[in-house]
Formats: structure tokens, C-alpha cells, sequence
């Protein structure tokens, strides 16, 4: 259950939580904001999926270099210097006027995004190991909220008559003002003192999945996969599939990151209750009734409800799946939690251009249907995992 008074009194906590939340609005805006930059451009549903892969190129780029940058400078410095770096280079993909600046803006956007992440959760690992908090698990809640809000943002910004590139530039704003805000807080965050050199050449990363982690790494990639599908596409299939307008295109992806955000804050009463095996059943027949629903009643109506079925069955996959993988036999401290997000990161980022292809080869519909699929293999590989 979401332990409120952990944020509300503990100023560290609470600094480290804001910095998922910023993190959140950027990736939530970016997503409603979206169909403005398939119209911009006039790209057909290939070509945007090509756009999209600019941001992921940028995070497997950065993920290797961003280990030294946390070495060099730390996680909490790090934190609120790429903050703020990543409302500024929010900005750029929505304001600038060609195609390849864009592309390479996003490019930017993913090195930023990607560092951010791996030090903002090494803050979080932090309080908990030396705090004693348990913050983990509802600091990716608020990253939900965080994503809900922006997109929510986006979308009435936009319906109501304000241009894209003026919200992005107030976005930036409200991000460096917010970085500002929690730094006295996040400098309240114990520090690692950096490791022997020794320590540093044996350290853990990337290892080949053994038996153990390989089904954890095969319904991941299928969590994921429905993640960057919902953000990248959900906006877009409202507005060009589902007819909705501008407004409710970012509205419906709100939708769905309202009901994941829920199912983070509640998940671990849940988790201890039910079981992740269960959880993780009910969670892929739950992603795959909603797609249906999307599918089969194309209606501004409509839709948000199998969003909402979605966001629900989709939330508890990651805490579920990092916590197995961070204890699976035979792997080496941290290597199984590495390794399980490389291929995360992979699939939530790349999973989205493929549905492109497959969106331009037949509809999107068609694209979303596959996602519910894959939906049903996940909750049928569940059956076998243990717990």
C-alpha cells in the first residue's frame, strides 16, 4: 500500500520522488504530443515509427556511458543536473522546424532519459538500503502519475487552443523550477562512497540470461512491449482511429496511466496478498480484453475503458518482474536486475517502431490486435513461473 507519510515527512524521499514525477510529465507529455508531430511532418505510420526510434537510439547509446557519469559525479548530483537537462531537451523535438532535427533531438531527449532513469533509481535504491524506506515501488507510481498528469496536460493545453511548442516551453519551465525545488533534498540522499577500482572492474552489468531469468525476460519483453505501444500509439489510435479530438487523444492516454499509476500505489498489499504468478495471469487476459474492447468499439466512448483494463493489467508486470529477476539462482548480484532491464528498455522503446510497420502493412487496429496476443503469451508463460 502507498505509504503517504514516508513522502510527507521524509524530505530525501520526498526530493526523490518529485525527480520520477518531472520524469514522468516529460515522457507523458511526449506521448499526447505525439499525433501534433505526425500531422507537423504529414508521416504515414512507418515513417513515424522510424521518427521513434530515435529515442530509444539515444538510451542504448546512453545506458553504458551513463554508469561512469554516476561514478564521476554521484547519483544525487547527477539526479538534478539531468532533471534539468531533460526538460530543456524536451523542448527541442517539439519546437524545432525540419524532420532530422527533430529525429536528433529525440535522439538527445533518450541519452537524457536513459541517464536520468539509472540515477534517480539509484536514489531511490539508496534511501532504501541505508534509510530503511520502502520507497521503490511507489516511486514508479509517481512516475505514473507523473505520465498521466503530463499527458492529461498536453492534451488540454492543445484542445484548448495553445501550441504545442508554447507548452513545451513552459513544460521546460516548470521542470527546471521543480529540479530546483528538491535539490536542498535530494543532497539529503546518502551517498556510496565510490567503490576500489578492484570492485569497480568486477561490478555486475549485461551477463547472458540463464534458465532461470529467460521466461522473466520473455513476459518482460511483452509488458514492455504493451507499455511503449500505449505510449507512443494510444494517443494516435484516439485520434485517427477512434475519432477523437485533439484534447481527448491526450486525455485517453491520461486514462490509461491513472489506472497503471492505481495499480503501482496498491501493489504491494496486492503482490503480498495474491502472488505475482497470479498477478501476472490476470494482468495479461486484463490487457488483452481491453485491446479487444479498443478494437472492437472504435469509439471515443469506448476506448478509454480498454485503456483503463489496460493501464490496470500492465502495472504490477515491472515490480513483479524486477523483484524476480533481482533474486534469480544463479546469477551474480545485480546481473540479473541488469540484464532484465537492457532487455526492458529494449522492448518498451523498440516494441513501438515494429507496431509502426505493422500498423502501415495492415491498420493500426490490426497493430493493437497483435499487442493482445502477445498479451495472452505473457499471461500463458506466467503459469509456469514459480510463486
Amino acid at each position: 500500500m502507498f505509504n503517504i507519510s514516508t513522502f510527507v515527512t521524509h524530505r530525501a524521499a520526498r526530493a526523490v520522488g518529485f525527480a520520477f514525477v518531472g520524469s514522468g510529465l516529460v515522457l507523458g507529455s511526449w506521448a499526447a504530443l505525439i499525433p501534433h508531430i505526425k500531422q507537423k511532418f504529414a508521416l504515414d505510420e512507418a515513417q513515424l515509427g522510424l521518427l521513434l526510434l530515435c529515442l530509444p537510439a539515444g538510451i542504448i547509446l546512453m545506458n553504458p556511458l551513463s554508469i561512469p557519469i554516476l561514478r564521476r559525479f554521484g547519483a544525487v548530483q547527477s539526479t538534478f543536473w539531468l532533471l534539468l537537462l531533460c526538460g530543456s531537451t524536451f523542448i527541442l523535438p517539439v519546437v524545432l522546424p525540419s524532420l532530422w532535427q527533430v529525429a536528433s533531438a529525440l535522439f538527445l531527449l533518450g541519452m537524457t532519459f536513459s541517464a536520468l532513469n539509472i540515477a534517480m533509481n539509484t536514489c531511490a535504491s539508496l534511501l532504501e538500503q541505508k534509510a530503511g524506506l520502502r520507497i521503490f515501488s511507489t516511486c514508479h507510481g509517481l512516475w505514473s502519475a507523473g505520465a498521466m498528469t503530463g499527458s492529461a496536460l498536453a492534451g488540454a493545453a492543445t484542445g484548448s487552443g495553445i501550441i504545442p511548442s508554447m507548452y513545451a516551453i513552459l513544460l521546460g519551465i516548470g521542470i527546471a523550477g521543480l529540479a530546483l525545488a528538491i535539490k536542498a533534498g535530494l543532497y539529503q540522499v546518502p551517498e556510496d562512497a565510490p567503490p576500489p577500482r578492484e570492485e569497480k572492474q568486477k561490478k555486475g552489468g549485461f551477463v547472458l540470461p540463464n534458465k532461470a531469468l529467460l521466461p522473466l525476460i520473455i513476459i518482460s519483453l511483452c509488458t514492455n512491449l504493451t507499455e511503449g505501444t500505449m505510449t507512443d500509439w494510444s494517443a494516435v489510435y484516439m485520434r485517427e482511429v477512434a475519432g477523437g479530438t485533439a484534447g481527448l487523444a491526450g486525455l485517453s492516454f491520461a486514462v490509461y496511466a491513472f489506472f497503471m499509476a492505481a495499480g503501482r500505489f496498491l501493489g504491494d498489499g496486492v503482490i503480498a496478498r495474491f502472488g505475482g504468478k497470479i498477478i501476472l495471469q490476470i494482468g495479461g487476459i486484463m490487457v488483452a480484453v481491453g485491446l479487444a474492447i479498443a478494437v472492437l468499439l472504435p469509439y471515443p466512448v469506448a476506448v478509454p475503458f480498454g485503456y483503463a483494463l489496460v493501464g490496470a493489467g500492465v502495472s504490477l508486470g515491472a515490480p513483479i518482474l524486477y523483484a524476480a529477476a533481482s533474486k534469480a539462482p544463479g546469477m551474480a548480484k545485480g546481473a540479473g536486475l541488469a540484464t532484465m532491464n537492457t532487455f526492458a528498455m529494449m522492448s518498451f522503446l523498440t516494441g513501438p517502431a515494429l507496431i509502426g510497420f505493422v500498423a502501415k502493412l495492415f491498420s493500426l487496429p490490426i497493430a493493437f490486435g497483435v499487442v493482445a496476443l502477445i498479451a495472452v503469451l505473457w499471461s500463458w508463460k506466467a503459469r509456469r513461473l514459480e510463486g
